[in-house]
């Protein structure tokens, strides 16, 4: 959510006229309430500063962050589709259909446990490979 700056002013100044209200109620200076005022406007200032400079860049990383996203492969064919090294490339050309589909489970994030029960296959025969 970006910062707005018209919304934490009237904050700002809101929390200040309380605050002033009770320092005057208290007996407190009006040379000494103009003080603590400047002392807290730099203050406010300062912050909002750093506040439009986080979300600038926050805004920036979640964009660069989503457009460098890849999505993670689906489907044994995206998976070869992805495979950047061909010395990878050519190892995996030739190992059969079902080695592939248990190498993109794990990828996926699948355990040995999820990959033999849905390939229905033994967890042994599965390591195995």
């Amino acid at each position: 959510m970006a910062y707005n700056h018209g919304k934490a002013e009237r904050k700002w100044k809101l929390w200040k006229e309380k605050e002033e209200k009770i320092l005057r109620d208290s007996g407190v200076s009006e040379d000494m309430i103009e003080a603590i005022r400047l002392y807290d406007r730099q203050a406010f200032n300062s912050d909002r500063r750093y506040y439009e400079r986080v979300q600038e860049t926050g805004t920036y990383l979640d964009t660069v962050a989503a457009s460098t996203d890849q999505a993670e492969p689906k489907t044994v064919q995206d998976f070869w589709d992805r495979i950047e090294n061909q010395e990878l490339y050519h190892v995996l050309i030739t190992v059969d259909r079902l080695t592939l589909q248990i190498v993109l489970m794990k990828i996926q994030g699948y355990s040995t446990h999820e990959i033999a029960r849905y390939l229905k296959i033994t967890e042994k025969s599965e390591l195995e490979t």
